[in-house]
């Protein structure tokens, strides 16, 4: 049968052959997979957009002082540029969401919509990117408070997209199939995360608590050790039999999450010597911020596909060929919060403050953000491992 032709399912319909399908797609730019680089493009982009207008938007964007709800670009730059660049951004992908949810199916309007069209939404994103400089400063602010929460929905999705991700590889490791093959593997790996979780906690020490005197650095570092030796007690609970490849892995990102907090000290703290250090604006800080932009951006594209890990049941057109190959709709949802979560990390998490140039996400907030992310991502992952052995007595004592 040649390329092109169609061939007869069980149910009588005729379908196209997937490779022919999915060159079509190619060639007139509606292809899903390449869609979303598409999209984590322009993500970027607004994340550039809104650097620019924090810390050179005074000098270089003197057009912006010229608008009426400018007020000579007090209004239009700096943190509430951000918060501007930010809802235009929010704007975008929420209209996407509207648009794209609940698709589930191929070579329809909706999956042409988001795959393809991409004149029209060029035109629509800049639109909707330029209207918020148009807009009071009170609306502005009240969309800053919402951002908070917005930000913080990205965060708890994220997490659970993290926690999903290290159960699951634990779960194919620890199949009859992969066992023997993985078993050198996971203790390998194990013993890794562990040593790099041991040195990160010690360095910690050497670098932000230096003193006796920095008490809140020191509970924070010896909370994290207190909760990694808890994570790895419940994993290995005979009732649990969780393994250590888990509790490693999640070791190492809540050691992360630590070391995030602490440097997000604002500086002149004398307990964050490398805080004193960043407020130079050499190639070092200039490559961190680099590094930082492009992680958080990985972050809200790598969380936006995983949209598996939030389906409580399995849907029976899953297997079929013409189903999307990920869920739309999650997809600009998470790009929608993520686009709150950007103008928090370029504020600090305050929008009544002015941020150094480059710098991101710094200040007591952004501190303590990130240890109360800290802290949740281990009461997630605890309640993972024990859920279900209380919901198994649950309905073991119901039955009785």
């Amino acid at each position: 049968m040649e390329s092109g032709q169609s061939s007869r399912t069980n149910n009588g319909r005729y379908r196209v052959f997937k490779e022919d399908s999915w060159f079509s797609q190619f060639r007139n730019g509606s292809n899903p997979w390449m869609a979303r680089y598409v999209y984590g493009l322009m993500f970027l982009i607004a994340n550039l957009l809104a650097w620019v207008v924090r810390d050179y938007g005074r000098a270089s964007l003197t057009e912006m002082k010229k608008l009426k709800n400018c007020k000579g670009g007090v209004d239009c730059l700096g943190t509430e540029g951000v918060l501007r660049v930010s809802l235009g951004c929010f704007s975008f992908y929420f209209v996407m969401f509207m648009s794209a949810v609940g698709t589930s199916k191929m070579y329809g309007s909706r999956d042409s919509w988001h795959s393809g069209w991409w004149s029209v939404k060029f035109l629509l994103w800049i639109t909707l990117t330029v209207i918020p400089f148009f807009l009071p400063s009170s609306f502005i602010q009240l969309y800053g408070e919402i951002a908070h929460f917005g930000a913080g929905v990205f965060l708890l999705i994220q997490l659970i997209s993290v926690i999903s991700f290290i159960t699951w590889l634990n779960a194919c490791c620890q199949s009859e199939k992969n066992l023997a093959r993985c078993h050198i593997h996971v203790m390998l790996i194990a013993t890794v995360a562990y040593i790099i979780c041991i040195v990160g906690i010690i360095m910690m020490y050497i670098w932000y608590a230096p003193d006796s005197s920095c008490l809140l650095n020191i509970f924070f570092i010896t909370w994290t050790l207190v909760l990694l030796q808890l994570m790895t007690s419940v994993s290995l609970h005979p009732r649990v039999n969780a393994g250590f490849l888990t509790p490693g892995l999640m070791g190492l990102y809540v050691v992360f999450i630590c070391w995030c907090a602490i440097r997000s000290e604002p500086a002149g703290e004398k307990c964050n010597r490398k805080a004193e250090a960043s407020t130079r604006t050499d190639w070092l800080t200039i490559i961190s911020f680099i590094v930082a932009l492009l992680a958080m951006v990985i972050a809200t594209f790598s969380t936006g596909i995983d949209s598996q890990c939030f389906q409580f049941r399995k849907d029976e057109n899953q297997a079929d060929e013409d189903a999307v190959p990920y869920g739309y709709g999650f997809f600009h949802f998470v790009f929608a919060t993520g686009s709150m979560y950007f103008a928090m990390l370029l504020v600090g998490w305050n929008t009544h403050h002015a941020m150094r140039k480059w710098t991101i996400d710094v200040g007591w907030t952004s501190t303590w953000v990130r240890i109360v992310n800290e802290w949740l991502a281990v009461c997630v992952y605890l309640w993972m491992l024990v859920a279900p052995i209380l919901l198994e007595r649950r309905q073991t004592t119901e039955q009785t």
